[in-house]
Formats: structure tokens, C-alpha cells, sequence
């Protein structure tokens, strides 16, 4: 988010310590169980960023070929975005991220704990269901340390109760988006809020975006499918939404790729749902996702969406995702669809350079026809 986002996040956190007595972890990017931070009355708060130049010492501590979401979330926290946490969580995304837990005590860029979290990589087998419920526990109780009591199982139900129901809703906008009349603006501003507000407030939200949603489909002259890490900056959202363009299918790391696939029904034992969960996303590089079976998703999604275009978006030295760019090239020009390819720093404003390719995408994918 923009650095007034940023200001905005920290009043919000103020707001859920002074009135519900909430400690707040902030969190960096992906894949994390957010349910056990709900049912311990953690707010978690995501650090994607902030986009703009790392400002701050400790962005000398990160070499600059290493993205910018690393940079930057080091930076941020070290220059004093930490002050209004209580802890600070790194989920395994990738190597620079692992790295960056273990960089910031060695050298003393944070003063607040710092948490991590390994999920289970490849697919769903015996051996790494018992990895996952070994991880989530043994975060649980590392969290415990924070909070000062013990994840009570009841909890966690209702916990992850309240997160399907944001998973249906969430889904459900995002499948049914040519029927939702709002700009890709509003839509993904809504959708990412749940990056730092309480669960039950971003639930709220989601009905409240869900309830305008109509019977009919709206016509969109160039349909688009997007695929990367995070839609920052925002000013591309509003750069499609001024050429016309909308995104019907969303593949970003931020946004679509945490949404559940379709409705998981909870077990009796919280602890196997939980680890269920873990697998039951869309296909994503950083869980080790098969090639294969992500490209076959993809499809599938652009075909149900009729999307007429591909954007890949990908930050400059995200590993996990530009590894995977020119299959998703050589796919998609197999079956004739256009695809743009942006690898962009974290930027606060897209470039003149990126805005002109953009419009003349949008201009090619829209004189194919209309939707």
C-alpha cells in the first residue's frame, strides 16, 4: 500500500490495542495461518512494502539485486514501522524472505521478536499434512509466548469459521466480477484491506461490496487476466480502469492466489482443518506447485472469465514468479491469447514507459472484439 496507507494502519492498530486490548504482528507476504492470530486476538498487519525507495538504513543491509519487497519491508520496519507492532512474523516465501528473519536480529535492524513460519511445500500427502499440523502448532504455541495463553481449540473454530466465510465472500466478488458495479479501484481496495483490519470489519466490508452485486453481467470492451505479486502500484489499476479495461480473473500473489479454490467444510479436529487449508489454495510458485498443474488452472480460470488478454506483473527478482514468466508466455501465445509481460520495481507511480505499453496493450487485446 502507499505510505498514507501506512498511516492509516497505524491508527487502526492504535484503535484495536486501546479499545480490545489487541497486540498486532506484522506479517510478510504470503501464506500464513491468519486463523491462529484471530483466535489468539492477534491483528495481523501485512507488510507489502511500502511501495516507493527504501528509505532507512537497513535497506543497505539488502543486496540490490534482492526484490523490493524485501528491501523495503526491512526498511520500513527497522525506520520505525515496528514501533506500533508487538511481534513480526516472516512466512517462508522464499529464500530472501527466511533470510531477511534471521538478517534483521543478526543485525540488530528490529527490536520487536521476530516469529517465522515454514508452510508445506509440493501437494497434499500423508507426511506433509503431519508437517503442516506440526508447523501450525508449533507456531501456535511460539505465539503464546506473545499473548500469554494457550490457543484454546474452541477458538480456533470459531476462528476459522469466520475466515471461510471471508474466503466464500471474497470468492465470490472476484468470480462474479463482471456483475459488480464498481471500478477494479474500489474493488481491490476493499479486497486488500483485509491486509491489516480485524476479520470481522473486513467481513463487514465484503457484504457490504457483495450486496451490490447484480443479476445481470455488465459488457466489458477488454476483459484482462492478471497474474504477479502484489497490484502495486495502485496507479495501474486506475490506468485500466481508464482505458477501459477490467480485470475478470485475478492470479496476483496478493489478492486471488489466497482465496480458496471452493468451500472447504470444516473437520471436527480444528488442527487437520487448519492443515487442510494449507493445501487447498490455488496453485502458486511459492508452495512448490507442479508447473503443470498451475499452467492447467490458469487456463481454466481465463477460459471461465473470458478474458480476452494477459497481464503478468511481476516485481523485478521475485524469483519464485519470473521463474515461472516464460512458460506462462509460451502457454498463452499457444492458444492465441496476448500477453504482456511488466517486471517493475515497487514503485509509487507507474512509469511513463510502463503506462504507454500498457495503453497500447489494451488498445490490441480491444480491437479483437467486445465482450
Amino acid at each position: 500500500m502507499e505510505r498514507r496507507g501506512s498511516v492509516m494502519r497505524q491508527d487502526y492498530i492504535d484503535t484495536q490495542r486501546q479499545r480490545h486490548g489487541r497486540k498486532a504482528v506484522a506479517v510478510l507476504p504470503i501464506h500464513y495461518p491468519k486463523e491462529i492470530l484471530t483466535a489468539m486476538d492477534l491483528l495481523a498487519v501485512e507488510v507489502w512494502g511500502p511501495p516507493g525507495p527504501a528509505r532507512g538504513h537497513a535497506a543497505a543491509q539488502i543486496q540490490p539485486y534482492v526484490c523490493a519487497i524485501v528491501r523495503n519491508a526491512l526498511a520500513f520496519l527497522a525506520a520505525g514501522g515496528e514501533q506500533h507492532v508487538d511481534a513480526v512474523l516472516f512466512p517462508h516465501t522464499c529464500d530472501s524472505l527466511q533470510g531477511v528473519a534471521s538478517l534483521a536480529a543478526d543485525f540488530g535492524a528490529l527490536r520487536r521478536p521476530t516469529l517465522q513460519y515454514l508452510h508445506p511445500k509440493g501437494g497434499r500427502r500423508d507426511s506433509t499434512l503431519a508437517f503442516a499440523t506440526a508447523e501450525l502448532r508449533r507456531l501456535a504455541e511460539t505465539l503464546a509466548r506473545l499473548t500469554g495463553h494457550a490457543l484454546d481449540d474452541a477458538k480456533l473454530s470459531g476462528a476459522i469459521a469466520l475466515h471461510l466465510e471471508i474466503h466464500a465472500l471474497r470468492r465470490r466478488l472476484l468470480t462474479e466480477r463482471r456483475h459488480l458495479p464498481a471500478s477494479d479501484v474500489e474493488l481491490y481496495r476493499c479486497l486488500r484491506r483485509g491486509e491489516f483490519l480485524w476479520p470481522a470489519d473486513h467481513r463487514a466490508e465484503l457484504e457490504a461490496l457483495s450486496a451490490r452485486l447484480t443479476k445481470d453481467a455488465a459488457a466489458v470492451a477488454v476483459p484482462l487476466m492478471v497474474s504477479g505479486y502484489v497490484p502495486e502500484p495502485r496507479t495501474l489499476l486506475e490506468a485500466l480502469d481508464r482505458l477501459g479495461a477490467r480485470i475478470v480473473a485475478d492470479d496476483y500473489a496478493a489478492v486471488g492466489r489466497r482465496v480458496l479454490r471452493q468451500p472447504v467444510v470444516p473437520e471436527a479436529d480444528p488442527w487437520r482443518t487448519l492443515a487442510t487449508l494449507a493445501f487447498a489454495g490455488p496453485p502458486c510458485p511459492t508452495f512448490g506447485t507442479p508447473l503443470g498443474e498451475r499452467l492447467s488452472y490458469l487456463d481454466g480460470l481465463f477460459t471461465a472469465s473470458k478474458a480476452r488478454g494477459l497481464v503478468i506483473h511481476v516485481v523485478k527478482f521475485c524469483d519464485p514468479e519470473l521463474f515461472q514468466v516464460p512458460a506462462l508466455q509460451a502457454h498463452f501465445a499457444a492458444k492465441n491469447a496476448p500477453v504482456l509481460v511488466l517486471e517493475t520495481e515497487l514503485e509509487e507511480q507507474l512509469s511513463g514507459q510502463t503506462q504507454t505499453r500498457l495503453e497500447a496493450f489494451v488498445e490490441m487485446v480491444g480491437n479483437r472484439g467486445v465482450s
